[in-house]
């Protein structure tokens, strides 16, 4: 692939990915503007509008030296509204075709893990319609059995698919509906540079503290009261990710200022290491990641990309 007269790349997409605070945006726009590229995000919440400083938009990060670096897949959906994995691979390859047939580099950049692979692996995601004949025949059995049907289905790697009876219900449906729809979809076989920002644990555990104290004077809290007041209610709101979740219940009367503080903060870390713990599985299932340490400027992880990149 040849893009505006720089060299031939063996990569269709250059993929950014590390955990929260780690600098991803600002790494992959700049990369992007480096490379005439554009950048697709794969944050499973900066699809949402309105929902700017608990997601972490910095919209800031896409100007580069005055230029705005194009980005796709960022506020394209309500707030209120549930939009599903299927959607999002859907939305990703559109957006994909579209970037590379401008002859432009994609650069793919996020840290949510299950979204990073449904693209890059190409999970098979259909619009599942219910079974309720399926339904009713599973009605009335426990979660244990339910997990035991499906682990019959399907090798477990998402625990969402068993931690509600709804969602095991569901996860069966969708075997099901797999085994009987065992189509081929035309899907693209990307060759994928995988580019990862990390910083030690303890400098990582700063930057998550700090990034929290600064989006907290930002306005957040009073980002989630103006959702709250426009109608979401406050069960709908904790869908949308930690922030969401504990500001609310701060909100709503449920704890104390200090304490939502001191909690979401423990959280947030939580979530990083769940992040480092996803992105070890890829590589111990076959995906070669280069990792980039956070603590060299930007420029020389630029540099160190680059060369990865023409090597």
């Amino acid at each position: 692939m040849k893009f505006n007269g720089m060299k031939m790349h063996r990569y269709d997409l250059i993929a950014v990915i590390g955990p929260t605070a780690s600098g991803k945006t600002e790494f992959a726009a700049r990369l992007a503007q480096n490379l005439d590229g554009e950048v697709i995000s794969a944050d499973s919440r900066q699809v949402y509008r309105n929902m700017n400083i608990g997601t972490g938009k910095d919209y800031s990060d896409y100007l580069v030296n005055g230029t705005a670096v194009p980005v796709h897949l960022i506020d394209i959906a309500e707030p209120g509204y549930k939009y599903s994995i299927f959607e999002y691979q859907r939305d990703f390859f559109q957006a994909y075709r579209d970037v590379a047939s401008r002859n432009k580099m994609p650069v793919l950049c996020g840290g949510s893990g299950m979204y990073i692979e449904a693209v890059t692996h190409c999970y098979r995601l259909d619009e599942v319609p219910v079974n309720e004949k399926l339904r009713l025949e599973l009605q009335g059995k426990s979660l244990n059995d339910l997990k035991e049907i499906l682990l019959q289905l399907k090798t477990l790697h998402n625990q969402t698919d068993t931690d509600t009876v709804e969602h095991a219900l569901r996860a069966i449906e969708i075997e099901y509906f797999y085994h009987d729809h065992p189509g081929e979809r035309d899907l693209p076989n990307l060759s994928i540079l995988y580019l990862g920002i990390l910083y030690d644990r303890d400098t990582e555990r700063k930057r998550i503290t700090e990034r929290l104290h600064k989006r907290l004077q930002q306005g957040m809290v009073e980002e989630v009261r103006s959702l709250l007041a426009s109608g979401i209610s406050a069960d709908s709101l904790s869908y949308y990710g930690l922030e969401y979740r504990y500001i609310t219940r701060y909100l709503t009367g449920k704890m104390e200022y200090e304490t939502m503080v001191s909690l979401l903060n423990t959280a947030i870390h939580q979530f990083a290491k769940r992040q480092r713990t996803w992105f070890r599985r890829m590589e111990r299932r076959g995906t070669q990641i280069h990792w980039i340490s956070g603590e060299l400027p930007l420029d020389e992880k630029i540099e160190s990309a680059l060369a990865l990149l023409n090597s």
